[in-house]
């Protein structure tokens, strides 16, 4: 799914479903185990997405990085200010669950082809 239908899922998870805005208020949701996808801005500041990615996988809420910046999420969510994390926790309408599922695949991939790499160098 590209950025412009990712804006567009998440835009409709918002109007129909129940999100989260914040990162305190993800990371108290994620602590108690709620929360179905928890989206990221690339531009959010390094220590809240490291505790914040650490905990969603201990919850096993998978983690989409939104390719725009604070600014642009704001927007697309309909709100006047920036936000830099937010978590979905009734997706309503919307497809935004399959960015999730889109990403955790490209992750394993890369787990998988990185893991291939250091059994070749182990071997040599």
């Amino acid at each position: 799914m590209d950025h412009a239908e990712a804006g567009k899922e998440i835009r409709r998870a918002v109007d129909t479903g129940k999100v989260l805005f914040g990162t305190k208020e993800s990371l108290y949701s994620l602590k108690h185990g709620e929360g179905l996808l928890l989206i990221l801005t690339k531009n959010a500041p390094v220590l809240n997405v490291e505790e914040m990615t650490h905990i969603a996988t201990l919850a096993s809420v998978p983690v989409y990085t939104f390719a725009g910046n604070g600014l642009e999420l704001g927007s697309v969510c309909g709100k006047p200010y920036v936000i830099s994390a937010l978590l979905v926790t009734d997706a309503g309408k919307s497809k935004v669950l399959q960015l999730g599922e889109a990403n955790t695949q490209v992750a394993e991939t890369a787990v998988e082809t990185s893991k291939k790499g250091r059994k070749k160098r182990a071997a040599n």
